[in-house]
């Protein structure tokens, strides 16, 4: 019988607050979106960016966003999610993964998302160089998500060590 490698799978999520600044720009899956004020963080707040890595350590067993990322670290003050999510790529395979892949949904009432799902997607999956799907959902204005203070998301990942534990 062959032998395939194990995979390992990684769940994260990522909340934010909107900042109080209304010119700090909104970045979510490393868009950015125009007219929409910006979440606050120690980096650039994609919470959608900031999810996928998270689970890509979680799969990896790398820590998590704070352990790699944290305020700690003044280089990463300001770091764009396409940082961030390059950067855990880069460690993940360092670490011997491959990534299958990433899917993340992201719960907020505004920005509209869907118009513009399918330019988010192909951007986070040439970052992660693996396919990267996002859906989008609403709270139906319940709790601080419906009332337009945050934005969520959810993200799953699936890695492949590259050589090691093998199921025979």
């Amino acid at each position: 019988m062959t032998a395939f490698p194990l995979p390992r799978t990684g769940v994260a999520v990522d909340v934010h607050a909107f900042d109080e600044d209304p010119n700090r720009p909104l970045w979510l899956a490393c868009l950015e979106w125009p007219g929409v004020t910006g979440l606050e963080g120690h980096s650039d707040g994609d919470v959608v960016a900031h999810a996928a890595a998270d689970a890509l350590f979680s799969a990896a067993g790398l820590g998590d966003l704070g352990s790699n990322f944290g305020v700690d670290r003044p280089d990463m003050a300001g770091a764009s999610g396409e940082r961030i999510l390059s950067e855990a790529v880069r460690l993940v395979t360092e670490a011997g993964f491959q990534i299958g892949n990433i899917a993340v949904q992201l719960v907020a009432q505004a920005p509209a998302f869907s118009p513009r799902r399918l330019e988010a997607e192909a951007r986070m999956t040439q970052i992660a160089g693996a396919p990267v799907s996002i859906s989008a959902t609403t709270t139906d204005h319940l709790g601080f998500l419906g009332r337009r203070e945050g934005a969520m998301a959810v993200a799953s990942a699936l890695v492949v060590p590259a050589a090691g534990p093998a199921l025979g």
